[in-house]
């Protein structure tokens, strides 16, 4: 049969609307639902808060904005020195130590040995090389001990307080012998030295990471993996939560008028900012580590 003009125009037309209609469909072969922009604004790597990132792990926070209550538990200090307020931290205001420390001697039942096996620890600090005493930014103290079950060590003795584009990062852990494993941001192949700049006006983040079943002990910088490679691997399950145990934010026993506990001198309370301290009870994946710091970044 002859087609007329018209007919052979339409046939056009429907095969051209069926092979767009084709197209169409092979692009979004899995069917997956139309996503509305105005759904993502406002939102940070997904996130609309901090607080979104693993709210379920979240096992320990302190805000600082008026007070040193860590806020999952409700715990207040027990004792400090030397600390006060800064607006402008990171979210709110920030806790400012001139030479000082926050001390809680009670355990929270969310470091006790059976609940703290991997652990995440994110802070952000305002904070300078000094050249001459390192500072600790967290510890998991062990009563009568000078090593706490973990403890977060900047090596601010390593450089002059003109340095502001180097800083050594030491995060230790205790096993259940009493040992210690460690690792740091140091130049040893493969891994180049790493790290984030520093600033008494500079808020910069610093993330240390455990993973009970693969062992590995890492740490990170604003958002980046700076730990060396060669010393992350420090055996499965290796860690250790001892109780009872305390906390300490800024130092150590043997900062403490009346608790020291050794003839150890290599520390001083901490002289800085600190701010948003989050405690995880799980190692947190490399996408939501660098969430919390983008998300901090925004002030969220």
């Amino acid at each position: 049969m002859k087609l007329s003009y018209k007919h052979t125009y339409l046939l056009g037309l429907t095969l051209a609307a069926l092979s767009w209609s084709s197209c169409k469909k092979d692009g979004n072969p899995n069917n997956l639902p139309d996503v509305s922009p105005e759904a993502y604004a406002g939102k940070v790597d997904g996130f609309t808060s901090s607080d979104e990132v693993y709210p379920g792990n979240l096992v320990a926070y302190w805000t600082f904005d008026g007070n040193k209550t860590e806020k999952i538990s409700g715990t207040a200090a027990t004792s400090s020195a030397n600390d006060s307020y800064a607006d402008a931290g990171v979210k709110g205001q920030a806790l400012n130590l001139n030479g000082g420390y926050v001390y809680y001697a009670n355990t929270l039942n969310a470091f006790k040995t059976a609940a703290l096996k991997s652990f995440t620890i994110s802070t952000w600090v305002q904070i300078l090389n000094n050249g001459s005493k390192k500072t600790m930014l967290f510890q998991l103290a062990r009563p009568g001990n000078f090593n706490g079950s973990i403890n977060f060590v900047l090596e601010t003795n390593a450089r002059a307080a003109t340095v502001l584009d180097a800083i050594t990062v030491h995060p230790t852990f205790t096993t259940s012998s009493g040992g210690t494993q460690d690792n740091l941001n140091t130049a040893v192949a493969p891994s180049p030295f790493l790290s984030p700049k520093i600033g008494a006006d500079k808020w910069t983040n610093f993330v240390i990471t455990f993973d009970a079943p693969s062992g590995v002990l890492q740490i990170w910088g604003d958002g980046v993996k700076i730990g060396t490679t060669a010393y992350q691997n420090r055996g499965a399950n290796s860690f250790f939560a001892f109780e009872p145990s305390e906390i300490i934010i800024g130092g150590n026993y043997n900062v403490i008028p009346g608790k020291t506990v050794s003839t150890d001198v290599s520390f001083a309370p901490m002289t800085g900012k600190i701010d948003e301290i989050r405690v995880y009870n799980t190692a947190l994946p490399d996408a939501h580590i660098k969430a919390l710091y983008n998300l901090g970044l925004a002030k969220k």
